[in-house]
């Protein structure tokens, strides 16, 4: 080719137009604020920018996304409050990690939990929510946050919000997940029965004994007249109870108290409570039938909703509690006294259809019958010698321990005038305790 012909040295023409044309494609892309990386867009490939409207679509779009993740968590509570129309129970396996929601009767949810470690354990044993606290904070553990609290003791121990592992690692308390935790708040209440125990299933199973409380709704009365109070008739001036207590003996009623009758102890606790008043029961029987002008006996009305019915074999006696205050106890009587009964939880779960009854779930709880822990608490141990055990015979059946406890026919015909759905009757070994208190459920610690 002649020198004339060949290009020149330097860029062409072509070369220079090309490098401007990148130079301001670039600026534009970063005036318009859709500048990318460098390895995200080739050389060849123009970058497109989007229009007002379709900035707009796109931002709708990303609120109607966040709307319809933060409406999946009350669609979650939604199904299992739809689930959760009967009566309500838990039960916290601590080898397996697990507690299981039971609605009467039936499993409704499962989830993971974290129990105490083996310094600080979790006590194992027959429970209730007996405080609900949504912000709740720690008054031992430096303020620590343990949202959506259910309390079961009032030392220490409830289940709420918390960081759950793979295994233990709460100093007593039962860790759920935030989840579950704040979905199974919204659907509980006070009184809600907590059964903890460390091995063993315990699942509620249907049970059909004549032996269970029968159930006799109370007959509306109108109200009652002011009248006179004749120390002779216990009738025109005392309570229902009173009337339940004497229908069956013409025993006057301070005579009765000071003979020791159950079932005018169980009358003297109804009318009022001795521990508020700071009287006994015979003052209070007393001054209700020889005050001196017309009056009407006084008497402490009772909560609404389900009672309560323990029965202790160290204690010898029937305790009823309802809306987590003393109704009244009375002694009782085992045949083979020597012989452990066993943990046994009854609920009453719905009249039958006929309403002549009330049908019945049953829990056995795991026991060691090698240890006795009737007093103590989660944090305390007492310094009484533990009741005597015999070895070699293990606890009776449920069956067997309703066939081996005798009562009053009047107590248990009163007990049977409070029975509601959600009732429990709960036999065991072990006494009272000292977790058993105000404002608490019958708390029995199986270990």
């Amino acid at each position: 080719m002649h020198k004339s012909l060949r290009p020149g040295k330097g860029h062409s023409i072509y070369s220079r137009n090309r490098e401007a044309l990148l130079v301001l494609t670039a600026g534009a892309a970063l005036l318009t604020g859709v500048a990318t990386p460098a390895e995200a867009l080739p050389f060849d490939q123009q970058p497109t920018v989007p229009s007002q409207a379709g900035r707009q679509a796109k931002a709708k779009a990303t609120v109607l996304a966040a709307r319809d993740k933060t409406s999946a968590k009350p669609k979650e509570s939604e199904d299992l409050a739809a689930k959760a129309r009967g009566v309500l129970s838990l039960v916290v396996s601590i080898d397996k990690q697990q507690v299981t929601l039971y609605s009467d009767g039936r499993p409704i949810a499962h989830s993971r939990v974290s129990t105490g470690v083996p310094g600080h354990p979790t006590p194992t044993g027959v429970f209730s929510v007996i405080q609900k606290d949504r912000w709740h904070r720690s008054n031992i553990y430096y303020n620590a946050p343990m949202y959506y609290m259910q309390r079961i003791t009032w030392s220490g121990v409830a289940m709420h919000q918390g960081v759950v592992p793979s295994g233990p690692a709460s100093h007593g308390c039962i860790r759920l997940p935030e989840a579950f935790a704040r979905q199974l708040w919204g659907i509980t209440k006070l009184g809600v029965r907590v059964i903890v125990t460390r091995g063993g299933e315990v699942t509620p199973a249907a049970i059909t004994d004549n032996r269970l409380f029968m159930y006799k709704p109370a007959e509306p009365k109108s109200e009652p007249e002011v009248t006179p109070a004749e120390p002779t008739n216990a009738d025109n001036g005392a309570s229902d109870s009173a009337k339940f207590a004497t229908n069956k003996s013409d025993t006057p009623v301070t005579d009765a108290l000071k003979s020791g009758s159950p079932a005018l102890d169980a009358m003297a606790y109804a009318i009022r409570a001795p521990r508020e008043t700071g009287v006994t029961n015979a003052e209070t029987v007393k001054s209700a039938f020889e005050a001196p002008k017309p009056a009407v006996a006084e008497v402490k009305p009772l909560k609404p909703g389900p009672i309560s019915v323990f029965v202790s074999r160290k204690e010898g006696k029937l305790f009823v509690r309802k809306g987590f205050e003393p109704v009244f106890d009375v002694p009782v009587t085992f045949e083979r006294p020597d012989q452990p009964l066993g943990t046994h939880v009854f609920t009453a779960m719905e009249v039958t259809e006929d309403g002549a009854g009330m049908r019945w779930n049953l829990m056995t709880v795991p026991t060691d019958p090698s240890v006795s822990v009737e007093h103590r608490d989660s944090r305390r141990r007492s310094k009484e010698p533990p009741k005597p055990i015999v070895h070699g015979k293990p606890p009776s059946t449920a069956a067997q321990a309703l066939d081996r406890i005798h009562l009053p026919q009047e107590v248990a015909d009163r007990i049977g005038e409070l029975l509601v759905p959600g009732s429990s009757l709960v036999l065991s070994d072990e006494g009272l305790g000292r977790e058993t208190g105000r404002g608490t459920e019958f708390i029995v610690l199986t270990r």
